[in-house]
């Protein structure tokens, strides 16, 4: 098994020729990123793409305003399902190697839920793509124990695991004592947004910082049973997109705002921080 990454364009304030550029500087494979919906801008962003020979992971949240994440209130399964589908549609003509997506509204009933995850692997087959669903605030699979409740389920469901939503929602590192699940996340898992959260955050101020190790140690395990995992299932390749991202979750000062951190310099930190870690255990040669 080999690990690649992917840069997000979450919080990339540049353009997509210099977010190209610093995936070939960090040794990145791809980029993370919603389609664009206009058919024009669609084919130059796949185009570039290509041409600099990146993969591409879109990103697709349902029935979101447009340049938010949580979702509106409020709505069915069956009008996020028409949702998902909608921007799958958008998104193949870009070639992704995946959809990664937040899906759902974290105010249904477990039955609800059932209603709309059930779904999802018909789309993956219809659409003939795998479709990851995110652990993320704001959706259905908020806590751990309710992607717990889903996944048991529906043992064909992907998830993408970025447990520092299950921090600040616990206000723990909850997965320390909740083994059997941690478990069942990571023989779901097919992607890992590897972001740092706390009890009282998803995003810890700087992973570097030592009031940030125990935190950054733990995650790291979590991190290594999803690896253990998909090696036992038989992955070739194992995706990573670092995630430290704006939007309230960097820091900042009060008053001016001057952020407490550089977060690409972040992400390419935890990025090679754990390629590092990943070559001397599951790669039997360095990774470029």
């Amino acid at each position: 098994m080999k690990l690649e990454l992917f840069k997000t364009l979450w919080g990339h304030e540049g353009t997509l020729t210099e977010a190209i550029t610093l995936c070939h500087e960090a040794g990145f494979s791809g980029i993370e990123s919603p389609v664009p919906p206009d058919p024009g801008e669609r084919k130059g962003f796949a185009a570039a793409l290509e041409a600099d020979n990146l993969g591409l992971i879109a990103e697709i949240s349902t029935l979101t305003p447009a340049g938010l994440y949580v979702p509106l209130p409020h709505h069915s399964p069956q009008e996020h399902l028409d949702s998902l589908k909608e921007e799958i549609e958008n998104a193949l003509p870009a070639c992704p190697r995946f959809i990664n997506t937040m899906a759902g509204y974290d105010g249904w009933s477990f039955t609800e839920a059932m209603e709309f995850y059930a779904a999802v692997p018909a789309l993956e087959s219809e659409f003939d793509i795998p479709v990851s669903v995110e652990t993320h605030r704001g959706r259905y699979f908020n806590s751990p124990w309710r992607v717990r409740d889903v996944l048991k389920e529906i043992p064909d469901l992907k998830i993408t695991c970025d447990f520092s939503h299950f921090c600040v929602v616990t206000e723990r590192l909850v997965l320390e004592e909740e083994p059997e699940i941690l478990s069942l996340c990571a023989s779901h898992a097919y992607h890992m947004h590897t972001r740092v959260g706390y009890s009282q955050g998803p995003q810890v101020t700087d992973p570097r910082a030592p009031e940030s190790l125990e935190a950054l140690l733990a995650h790291e395990r979590w991190w290594d049973t999803i690896w253990n995992s998909q090696t036992e299932r038989g992955f070739e390749v194992s995706t990573m997109t670092p995630e430290f991202g704006p939007d309230g979750y960097l820091h900042t000062l009060p008053f001016t705002e001057e952020p407490l951190g550089d977060l690409w310099e972040i992400n390419a930190w935890i990025a090679h921080r754990q390629r590092d870690r990943f070559s001397e255990t599951y790669s039997t040669k360095t990774l470029s």
